[in-house]
């Protein structure tokens, strides 16, 4: 298997010691996945398209991280391991914490996990309003994404957002979610050519209310902005 991993990662990183760790964290997610459910990849080549989805966001992120919905670990982990940045994985589901950890150990990369909503987590003083830059992968719409994300970061912040196609009132519910919680989109960049994948930057523009976050559970079934649009 390990070379079978080896060959997927190939050319993902001219640092050795990039591609020895990336192939190690796919390692152990190959060995977990089975019992934990982290992800519907199952094979080397499969995992080798999220490490490089994530790779491809590097460039806009910027210590320190916060990484909202962990899941598995796409896309901070890779991240973290390329570029070496302090980062924060939220992940509600305790076993996914748990592998979280585990790789964060085996690794030793800088990462603290927090094993709790993201709604709660952003009303932690220690938390928000204090992040460079945020990530959220295969959360949910963007409305809830950013009321997820925006109040961990501090103004000036950056969320890095990958996300799908976007029909006109996600983007406009998107566009006026973020201005509700003192963001603004920066950049919508197209990351395929058919525009099935993009990447959007907002920007942290002031202070989010204290309304923000709803608590847990609310904004995925209420989001900002969005339910007016699709009504309309």
């Amino acid at each position: 298997m390990t070379a079978e991993i080896r060959a997927a990662l190939a050319g993902l990183s001219s640092d050795p010691a990039v591609l020895t760790a990336l192939e190690r964290y796919v390692e152990l997610f190959l060995e977990r996945n089975a019992a934990m459910n982290l992800s519907a990849a199952r094979d080397p080549s499969a995992l080798a398209e999220h490490v490089r989805d994530s790779l491809a966001i590097a460039r806009y992120v910027r210590e320190p991280l916060v990484d909202v919905g962990s899941g598995g670990g796409f896309p901070a982990i890779p991240i973290v391991i390329a570029t070496g940045i302090h980062a924060t994985l939220i992940e509600s589901a305790t076993k996914k914490a748990r592998f979280l950890r585990e790789v964060a150990s085996d690794l030793d990369l800088p990462i603290e996990v927090r094993a709790e909503r993201a709604e709660d987590a952003a009303r932690n003083p220690a938390l928000r309003g204090t992040f460079s830059s945020a990530t959220a992968r295969a959360v949910s719409n963007m409305p809830t994404v950013l009321e997820l994300t925006v109040p961990f970061l501090k103004v000036g912040g950056l969320a890095v957002l990958q996300r799908g196609r976007l029909d006109s009132a996600e983007r406009t519910a998107a566009a006026d979610a973020a201005l509700v919680l003192g963001a603004e989109i920066d950049e919508e960049i197209l990351a395929s050519e058919d525009g099935d994948r993009r990447v959007l930057l907002v920007r942290k523009i002031a202070a989010t209310g204290p309304r923000f976050p709803r608590r847990a559970g609310v904004p995925a079934k209420r989001p900002l902005c969005y339910e007016a649009e699709r009504d309309a």
